[in-house]
């Protein structure tokens, strides 16, 4: 009797683990779906409905800072934006079209924070498991593989932009005001980073193919 007890107990338990992990699931999915079209609305929304947009990512940034995110990511976005946004804008067309640069550079600001605010709150494995749900299996793994690696390509920039500018790159802020520096900047920081992420996703390609991955149609998940 005592065993049969133990057994029920197991399986009740098992049932709750499981019930738990399908409700995790969902609201990913459900976040998933939030992210996709406030994303999209940021470059489809008419400039009338743009405060109203605001209101919405504002309460994400919100909510991300409360699960201790890393607001200055969207500083940094906003900062590079806006200096490259304003200078084509200025070289272009001048002063008189600079408020659309304004525009344009909250759209791409508004179209980046849901993303932020999902690498936050959700665990790359488990936008990978909800993505099986109608992508392939591998490119599932490739698109949570590459959400979870926000957090580390902010880290490598931060890093290859100090090392640089105590070489004495031309890439601080002020040094960026002049486009002929634009070069440097790609030259120092964009290319070792691409070359950094190279590496890391090969590395990637290795570890997953040394476990199998992809050998079978409907992968196990890790489960917190």
């Amino acid at each position: 009797m005592w065993a049969k007890g133990r057994r029920g107990c197991r399986a009740s338990t098992q049932q709750g683990t499981m019930g738990k992990g399908r409700g995790q699931s969902y609201a990913t999915a459900l976040s998933l779906l939030l992210v996709l079209v406030l994303s999209s609305s940021a470059f489809f929304t008419p400039n009338t409905f743009l405060p109203v947009l605001c209101v919405f990512n504002f309460i994400l940034v919100l909510h991300g800072l409360l699960l201790k995110g890393n607001i200055g990511v969207i500083g940094r976005v906003f900062m590079v934006q806006l200096i490259v946004t304003m200078g084509l804008y200025y070289l272009l067309h001048g002063q008189s079209q600079l408020i659309e640069g304004l525009i344009v550079v909250l759209r791409i600001l508004l179209a980046f924070i849901p993303g932020w605010w999902l690498s936050v709150s959700t665990a790359p494995e488990k936008i990978g498991q909800v993505l099986t749900w109608v992508l392939p299996v591998k490119w599932a793994f490739v698109i949570g593989a590459s959400i979870g690696l926000l957090p580390y390509m902010t880290r490598e920039i931060r890093e290859i932009y100090q090392v640089q500018c105590i070489r004495g790159a031309k890439i601080t802020p002020k040094a960026l005001r002049d486009p002929r520096n634009w070069q440097e900047l790609m030259t120092c920081v964009v290319f070792p980073l691409l070359i950094q992420l190279l590496k890391l996703s090969r590395q990637m390609a290795i570890a997953a193919q040394l476990r199998f991955y992809g050998k079978k149609s409907k992968p196990t998940h890790w489960q917190e």
